[in-house]
């Protein structure tokens, strides 16, 4: 089967979620937009860091990240978890027992 030709490939989009500028979303389900589930992959690993006691330039290393993206991840990371410091943070994901706590992944 033909489908149109589309800026970025040369298949149709069926059954691909996109975002409306057309980016892929990652997958079909919706995030949550609250809790610890809400989180992305790169959020958990800035989450584990942190509450690891790790700062923000230790933290962007570990991750081959700018301190820029650290920040606006912990951004994300506190609105999504509705906490206003490192250390409710840190209790979060020690209560989470998520693998890899402390480590970058």
């Amino acid at each position: 089967m033909r489908g149109r030709w589309r800026p970025g490939g040369g298949r149709p989009l069926a059954g691909r979620a996109t975002t409306r500028s057309g980016r892929r979303t990652g997958g079909l389900r919706p995030r949550p937009g609250q809790g610890w589930d809400a989180l992305t992959a790169s959020e958990r690993k800035v989450a584990r860091l942190i509450a690891a006691g790790h700062t923000n330039r230790l933290a962007a290393a570990a991750l081959l990240v700018s301190p820029h993206t650290v920040n606006t991840h912990l951004a994300s990371i506190f609105r999504k978890l509705s906490v206003h410091s490192r250390v409710r943070l840190a209790r979060i994901v020690l209560a989470e027992g998520d693998p890899g706590t402390a480590t970058a992944d």
